[in-house]
């Protein structure tokens, strides 16, 4: 059986011409217009996602500072939860993902910090849980806050996915994370964690595959798989995550058809669980459904 994630929320939020820009990102809707928030994620309850996740990516200090976070972070992130809820019981069935992003921003894994992580991941934690179903650990980067989030994540009880980026232009190198690390060994080192799903998320699709293949052969049934790429075009190094706002791919924002063979595609190779990423939006969605 295949779940449909949703899409990207960043973007469809400026798609829909909701406040959005560098640093704050998403969480700027949740503080200035939370309504476009609910609205979003409303598109993709429309458009048969099965899951929603949390607008709570954004939600830490890299983007909104730490005076913000201190001040506010808390019900920021509550809100998040509360209008996922909101939208996600206007549907059938529709579950709720509580997203716990990187903790110190995307693409950083040298700046992960685990004397301060429990300081942002607890209120991520903690002001979610009355409203989630499952935890999404969103764009990991490196094997230590993989291992660290899943810790903490295991005692409340709640199911857990993880879910890697990986270095795009895969060409002159194996699979591997942000941190350089080989997805091979990163796999084996959490094969043993209280986990239900791993999933690939925020790299482009031509990324996934190989990644995907590893996983399905390493894992072996292990944990259901997944795969929700971006439509960002050329992320290397250098890259810092909250300064610009990234160009998107014409070849996959303006064909669903493009998306749509990447998808069908993994779940050849044994994906389960599809949806997307940056850029990613409703329309895609809705596709992706009508294929399943």
């Amino acid at each position: 059986m295949i779940t449909i994630l949703d899409g990207g929320m960043g973007r469809e939020l400026e798609r829909m011409g909701a406040p959005f820009r560098q640093p704050e990102w998403s969480a700027l809707a949740l503080m200035e217009a939370p309504d476009t928030v609910r609205d979003a994620h409303l598109s993709y309850v429309q458009a048969g996602a099965e899951v929603l996740t949390t607008n709570a990516y954004a939600c830490v200090p890299f983007h909104i500072g730490e005076e913000r976070f201190a001040d506010m972070g808390r019900d920021l992130i509550g809100l998040a939860g509360k209008l996922a809820r909101e939208a996600a019981d206007t549907g059938e069935g529709v579950r709720v993902a509580g997203c716990i992003p990187p903790l110190f921003g995307s693409y950083n894994p040298q700046l992960f910090d685990a004397a301060r992580a429990p300081d942002i991941l607890m209120p991520l934690i903690e002001a979610q849980a009355p409203y989630v179903d499952f935890w999404l650990v969103e764009t990991l980067s490196s094997v230590e806050e993989a291992l660290f989030v899943t810790a903490a994540l295991a005692k409340t009880g709640k199911p857990i996915w993880l879910a890697f980026t990986l270095r795009d232009y895969y060409e002159d190198h194996p699979p591997q994370l942000r941190s350089r690390e080989l997805l091979s060994e990163a796999l084996s080192a959490i094969k043993d964690l209280p986990i239900e799903a791993v999933l690939f998320n925020c790299s482009q699709p031509e990324t996934m595959t190989p990644a995907l293949q590893i996983a399905a052969a390493q894992l072996d049934g292990r944990f259901r798989l997944g795969v929700y790429a971006n439509a960002f075009d050329d992320i290397r190094k250098g890259h810092k995550s909250n300064e610009v706002v990234s160009a998107l791919r014409e070849d996959l924002i303006e064909d669903t058809s493009t998306y749509l063979e990447f998808c069908q595609h993994w779940i050849n190779l044994g994906a389960r669980i599809i949806g997307g990423c940056c850029g990613i939006g409703p329309a895609h969605i809705k596709a992706l459904c009508d294929l399943k």
